[in-house]
């Protein structure tokens, strides 16, 4: 008696969902919009001066559970600066093969250089192109930012740079709803360096100037 209720309640689902209005997506020429806080491909977030805000302490590495992150400190100098402070990141890798977009590293980040954008199209046909690279991460340069290394303008100290920060982030405040969604990455050219989105972007921008020629 029990397998013909249970046959009966899987066929209920069945046709319970035959009815239902059927939802098609232009995909990928209409993405979807995900939610404000979606967790996508993560952003390496800059200061109002071009500096970077990941100071190479490792946290992130430590705390993901999946092993995704490799990160190697490197020492500023003043002939090179890349962030305020001692210490930045020389190398900064995040392998997606392995990420499981949990959001623990943004949780341990102390300098909110890490957050979360809406990039969601991240399959590649090549494993080696799961791993990203530092220059991939990092957020583009906005208006009034300078290229690093340079040195400090915000301040004499690293101080000056995070209690400033309340009123004037950067690239981190909103980085999670950040224009940066699917396709949408735009970056500064780097000889070699291939950006994700940028191919799909192009695809778009062709078919969209097909449809209005």
């Amino acid at each position: 008696m029990g397998a013909i209720t249970g046959t009966f309640k899987g066929f209920g689902v069945t046709f319970s969902h035959m009815f239902k209005k059927v939802v098609t997506t232009d995909y990928p020429f209409t993405p979807p919009t995900p939610a404000p806080r979606y967790h996508g491909r993560h952003i390496l977030n800059r200061h109002p001066d071009g500096l970077e805000k990941c100071i190479g302490c490792e946290l992130c590495a430590w705390a993901c559970p999946a092993d995704a992150i490799y990160v190697e400190g490197g020492d500023n100098t003043d002939e090179q600066r890349f962030s305020p402070g001692e210490r930045y990141a020389s190398v900064y890798q995040i392998n997606y093969a392995r990420c499981i977009f949990c959001g623990l590293c943004i949780e341990a980040c102390p300098t909110r250089s890490l957050t979360m954008s809406n990039e969601y199209e991240l399959a590649r046909d090549n494993r080696q192109d799961l791993i990203f690279t530092k220059e991939q991460l990092l957020a583009p340069l906005l208006e009034g930012m300078e290229q690093p290394p340079h040195p400090m303008r915000l301040g004499e100290s690293e101080k000056d740079y995070y209690v400033g920060s309340l009123t004037n982030p950067g690239t981190s405040a909103g980085a999670e709803r950040s224009p940066m969604g699917p396709g949408r990455y735009q970056v500064d050219e780097h000889p070699g360096v291939t950006f994700p989105g940028a191919e799909q972007a192009a695809q778009r921008a062709a078919a969209e100037k097909g449809e209005t020629a």
